[in-house]
């Protein structure tokens, strides 16, 4: 006979954390919780099992969709895909992502949702932004993406 045990452990969440310059002026700042999506319990629950393949998050991706994000999200629509810059073990259950988008970089978009993606490109978590940032050179975005398990 199989027990099966009720989930105690509070579950995974995330904060965003973003600056927005203008040719180098920081123009604002914001932090919001994120949504954690159901392929990152997967991965978690695979990479428990031994199954680390392309597992360690990687990339960020900054994409063109509003729709509200949901737990069923699995892609950034539009997205313009790139390494994250760094990542720092804060605390036992707390890891900082570092990333960045330069002036010269994905222009033209009008940027709303953003992603945390694996090195496979899984999508792990998902942002939506109150309203689109209009992407052009004289812009550029930092910041870090903050996991909690």
């Amino acid at each position: 006979m199989k027990i099966r045990i009720q989930e105690t452990m509070p579950p995974m969440r995330g904060c965003f954390n973003m600056r927005v310059y203008k040719r180098g002026k920081l123009l604002y700042e914001h932090n919001e919780r994120n949504m954690i999506v159901s392929g990152a319990r997967t991965t978690v629950a695979m990479h428990l099992m031994g199954d680390c393949e392309a597992a360690q998050i990687a990339k960020i991706a900054f994409g063109t969709s509003a729709n509200v994000a949901t737990p069923d999200d699995t892609a950034i629509t539009d997205a313009y895909i790139k390494p994250l810059l760094g990542a720092t073990l804060i605390t036992p259950t707390q890891i900082e992502f570092q990333w960045g988008l330069k002036a010269n970089e994905a222009n033209g978009m009008h940027i709303i949702e953003f992603g945390l993606l694996l090195e496979n490109e899984t999508l792990f978590a998902r942002k939506v932004w109150a309203e689109a940032i209009p992407k052009l050179p004289e812009f550029s975005l930092e910041g870090e993406w903050i996991i909690i398990l």
